[in-house]
């Protein structure tokens, strides 16, 4: 389902470039660096990486965007080496990157403990793990609580993405693994012209929206009705000068 889902997520890529930047640069990337981008997406992250001068991988679970990432990649000139894969099961080697980083990927994956282990196993002792999540107390955090009350329950054990932006829940699952765990703010700026536009623009193509959104259409239109007032009465408090304001919280530790 996700991986139908984030097909169609290629649009927003403009959107989480800036924050990319960010993210490469909370994580103090280097040339020469082997950096993995986990749920890598359209590879703003990775690419960012690699004109930095770092060795970049970018990994995702959805064709459609690989491939927008390696015509990112041809555009921007550098090379990075895209695999198709799923952040559960993290197809190199341990101890082979010197890097790990996700932006706004990693925390969709339904087992975090096991996405957690994969990243730190392939990260070389002494390395960086660093990711970009949304706070479940800010906007997009509660804007996947507000879908959660319309979606079917997840599967026994699945986590809840927003939960990798509360500290505490990441302290406790980093754990002894790392050290010198750092924490920073950040804020992406989505230009919207209306509420409206801004939430035709996350149906068609935020993963876990536009599903609920089909689902919803197909079985109760009455609902989903319900749901858009709600999404919309949200965004609003978040919403100013033609631009949504999304919160999200940067994390960058060492494995020991």
């Amino acid at each position: 389902m996700q991986k139908q889902g984030w097909a169609h997520f290629a649009p927003l890529e403009v959107m989480t470039t800036p924050a990319a930047a960010q993210l490469v640069r909370h994580a103090r990337i280097e040339r020469g660096q082997r950096v993995l981008d986990v749920a890598c997406g359209t590879g703003v992250v990775a690419i960012t990486a690699a004109r930095a001068g770092a060795r970049a991988t970018g990994l995702d679970l959805t064709p459609e965007l690989l491939e927008r990432a390696r015509e990112n990649a041809r555009i921007a000139g550098v090379d990075v080496e895209w695999h198709e894969g799923d952040a559960e099961a993290l197809p190199f080697p341990d101890a082979s990157f010197d890097a790990v980083l996700s932006q706004f990927g990693h925390m969709f994956a339904p087992q975090a403990d096991l996405a957690l282990k994969e990243m730190l196993r392939v990260l070389r002792p002494g390395g960086t793990i660093a990711f970009a999540t949304w706070p479940p107390e800010m906007y997009v955090g509660r804007m996947f609580a507000l879908a959660g009350r319309y979606l079917p329950p997840p599967p026994q054990g699945a986590s809840s993405p927003p939960q990798w932006g509360d500290a505490n829940i990441v302290q406790q699952r980093l754990g002894s693994a790392v050290k010198d765990v750092i924490f920073r703010r950040g804020a992406m700026q989505v230009p919207a012209l209306s509420i409206q536009h801004f939430r035709g623009n996350m149906e068609r193509t935020a993963g876990p929206i536009r599903k609920l959104v089909e689902a919803l259409e197909a079985s109760d239109p009455a609902k989903l009705d319900v749901f858009r007032r709600e999404f919309e009465s949200l965004a609003k408090e978040y919403m100013a000068d033609n631009i949504v304001t999304q919160d999200y919280v940067m994390t960058r530790a060492t494995k020991v």
